[in-house]
């Protein structure tokens, strides 16, 4: 067989098992949305006869003649050939799936979504008790992964691969060493400026018919394409893009709180945005798919915060937002309403937390991941753990476990090693809105977004970032979309000049 048979087959079968994996996405979105409390049961089953029949398919040795073929051909030395970044990514995922059995893949799918379903209800109820033997199963099962696949100083090494290849849990702990030490004397600065937003005009009455209205038409004035993509509700919000054409988001509402749904609806279209614009040709491929975790999180991020938490946003969005909420914003001003979603106060809740606290609510669930995965901590401790950390680092009391340990979907669904890629997107999000701004213009960017047009940053995207699937690792992507490697640089520059703006103080 030539090289260039065995490059044709080899992308057939990572495309017939991209469509595979989308099926699977599919039940995975329904049992969030719409799946009745009594079929998880069946559709634990079904997700672990996907997972392990993906796996299978993956594992085949032929795969691995179909690489080695390649490898050493002149097909694969061209470093920006499509077919050089197919071939290393499917390798290092080969590499990867082969290590890990297949009892073990089967067992993390049946497992995983019953917990899903059991950290629902445990949360609802604000009983840790009802989760925390899924949890330990799950933490056993990871740890056995990581055991499998091999690692370096420690099995988070394993774990974080998956999700943001070629990080590491040292370069982590410098990392939030390091903003922590520079965000907490900045958080208490702010603390003790006597300039303090009035908070309360979002926790007014917002009818979340209302509410999913006006968050429909800001997620299509950013770009979002509501013929290939829907809006739901779910306990925890999150994006599926299932392939070319299909691309769901979902959020929570509160009707006593704007934020909670409008923010996480856009933070979910910053991701569907990059769903979206992958290149359809290269679906099931990895120039097809996301660069990694980090990269993903920083176009949430960046759309949900440098954007939609900018003044510019807000001259254009908030007269209809008045216009849809009468009651609850007449008497408001834009400035007042502006200084109030960029509050900075220590809160009990991730997703509702502004951007200079967010990144010490993830140093807190990265520790504890650390300590589950060596065992020098046990889940049933784990609560305890939570409480007498956040209150260290946030001076808050956490009054229960739904508010606390309990409020994350990630750890139900076997995500650790997840959470740090969420700091590295703020980071991400940074330095390419700051290098967008410098290719484009910032006043330009600004008006724009005054105007209701965000056509020309979404494009900056789709160039830089999102056609390129993973054709670079995200190191390199960073470096080529920014001129720079990553650095927490802008990310800091960033919250000062806005704690500056709004409490005179950095």
């Amino acid at each position: 067989m030539t090289a260039a048979d065995a490059y044709a087959e080899l992308i057939r079968r990572s495309k017939e098992l991209g469509v595979l994996n989308s099926c699977a996405a599919v039940l995975s979105w329904d049992q969030h949305t719409y799946m009745p409390r009594n079929g998880a049961g069946l559709r634990g089953e079904q997700m672990a006869f996907l997972a392990s029949l993906s796996h299978q398919k993956f594992t085949d040795p032929k795969n691995n003649e179909l690489l080695s073929t390649i490898e050493g051909s002149d097909l694969a030395k061209d470093p920006e050939a499509d077919a050089t970044a197919n071939v290393r990514e499917i390798r290092r995922a080969y590499d990867r799936a082969t290590k890990i059995p297949a009892s073990l893949v089967d067992e993390l799918a049946r497992v995983t979504t019953a917990a899903q379903q059991a950290w629902e209800h445990a949360k609802k109820a604000n009983h840790f008790a009802t989760f925390r033997p899924h949890l330990e199963r799950i933490v056993e099962l990871k740890r056995q992964e990581a055991d499998a696949v091999g690692y370096k100083d420690h099995r988070y090494n394993a774990l974080i691969e998956e999700y943001e290849p070629g990080t590491t849990v040292a370069e982590l702990k410098e990392l939030f060493a390091g903003l922590t030490k520079q965000l907490v004397p900045l958080i208490q600065k702010v603390a003790d400026s006597p300039k303090k937003p009035d908070r309360s005009i979002l926790e007014r009455e917002f009818p979340v018919d209302r509410q999913k209205l006006f968050a429909e038409s800001a997620a299509a004035s950013l770009g979002f394409n509501f013929a290939a993509g829907r809006l739901d509700t779910t306990a925890h919000p999150f994006c599926s893009g299932f392939g070319p054409g299909d691309c769901r988001i979902t959020t929570r509402y509160n009707p006593r709180f704007f934020s909670e749904a409008f923010f996480g609806v856009m933070h979910e279209t910053g991701h569907a945005l990059y769903e979206q614009n992958l290149p359809a040709e290269h679906f099931g491929t990895p120039l097809g798919v996301a660069c990694s975790f980090g990269i993903h999180e920083s176009q949430s991020r960046l759309w949900e915060n440098q954007v939609g938490r900018g003044r510019p946003f807000w001259q254009h969005f908030f007269p209809r937002l008045q216009q849809a909420f009468p009651a609850a914003l007449a008497d408001v001003s834009l400035d007042a309403f502006h200084f109030a979603i960029n509050d900075v106060k220590p809160s009990l809740i991730r997703v509702e937390a502004d951007e200079a606290t967010y990144n010490l609510h993830i140093a807190l669930r990265f520790e504890l991941e650390l300590a589950l995965l060596s065992g020098d901590l046990t889940v049933v401790d784990l609560p305890d753990a939570w409480n007498t950390r956040f209150t260290s680092l946030f001076g808050l009391t956490v009054p229960d476990d739904a508010r606390g340990c309990l409020q994350d979907i990630h750890w139900s669904f076997g995500g650790l090693g997840y959470f740090p890629t969420y700091t590295l997107g703020n980071l991400y999000a940074a330095q390419f809105m700051a290098a967008a701004k410098h290719q484009l213009g910032a006043e330009i960017l600004a008006d724009d977004m005054r105007r209701g047009d965000f056509g020309r940053l979404k494009e900056w995207l789709v160039k830089n970032i999102h056609r390129n699937g993973q054709r670079y690792r995200a190191g390199e992507l960073c470096r080529r979309a920014t001129g720079s490697p990553l650095s927490p640089e802008s990310f800091v520059q960033y919250l000062n000049e806005k704690c500056a703006e709004f409490h005179g103080v950095c």
